[in-house]
């Protein structure tokens, strides 16, 4: 399956800029043969706390919608980091659109950041289930940005969930590109599981953020990689047999021992 991950900056509050890059993007993935394209974290209202509050919409009437129209028409399948407005409450939000412009999974955040200049907490609610979807021959599991940061994600997923490809909407800042380089790392070399990364560039509020989008594989080999601040689509061909092969060389998760955890 040949995948791709979008490096794109956003315009905080305006959803049609940005639901336009998101079409730009997808025209190009779909005409490099690409099935499945990942966008990063908050691609409707940009990552700016007091957009999100002003501008976070519903499934139904925000930019949902239109991902499904675009998804069916170049016959894609999306996913991508968008508002999740219900009733009072707002969650960063994961959809997984189909090729038919079908929603097979919806994430909300579970991790929320605290971090200065960011607290999470001031707008968004936790969401409290972790999501995998199929997807071709793989099971996706479904991650935001600060989520890369518990292990215990990644590991829920792949053991609960049989997922064996995680996929993480991003927007990360450029104080802490290592940690995302190594975390990103770390999160597929030890569930033997592909790993793709989109994350954001360019400056939202006070952040500015450190791209380093990337498609590793079951091994820890980074087989496409972005820039820190530049947009960019990168792309990548996952493969099953990647995977069996890396695990039937060291059966990590037959080793575990599960008495002990």
């Amino acid at each position: 399956m040949k995948i791709a991950a979008a490096q794109i900056s956003c315009v905080p509050g305006d959803r049609q800029a940005n639901l336009g890059k998101v079409r730009d993007f997808s025209v190009r993935a779909k005409k490099s043969g690409v099935e499945l394209i990942v966008f990063p974290e908050m691609i409707d209202t940009g990552y700016s706390m007091p957009a999100i509050q002003k501008h976070a919409a519903t499934w139904n009437d925000g930019a949902v919608p239109e991902l499904q129209t675009l998804a069916k028409e170049l016959s894609l399948a999306i996913i991508a980091g968008v508002s999740d407005r219900d009733g009072a409450r707002i969650y960063n939000g994961q959809v997984f659109i189909d090729t038919g412009g079908n929603i097979r999974a919806r994430y909300r955040k579970t991790h929320l950041v605290t971090a200065a200049p960011f607290d999470e907490r001031s707008v968004f609610s936790p969401g409290d289930a972790f999501v995998s979807c199929k997807i071709g021959n793989f099971n996706a599991g479904l991650t935001i940005c600060y989520d890369l940061r518990f292990p215990e994600v990644c590991r829920k997923l792949a053991v609960d969930h049989s997922a064996n490809l995680f996929v993480n909407s991003s927007a990360w800042p450029m104080a802490r590109v290592e940690h995302l380089r190594i975390l990103a790392l770390t999160r597929a070399i030890e569930n033997q599981s592909y790993l793709i990364l989109a994350n954001r560039v360019g400056k939202d509020d006070a952040v500015t953020f450190c791209g380093t989008s990337a498609i590793i594989d079951p091994y820890g080999v980074i087989v496409a990689a972005a820039s820190v601040d530049r947009e960019e689509l990168i792309e990548a061909e996952i493969s099953n047999d990647v995977i069996e092969s890396v695990r039937s060389r060291m059966a990590v998760f037959d080793h575990r021992r599960q008495d002990l955890y």
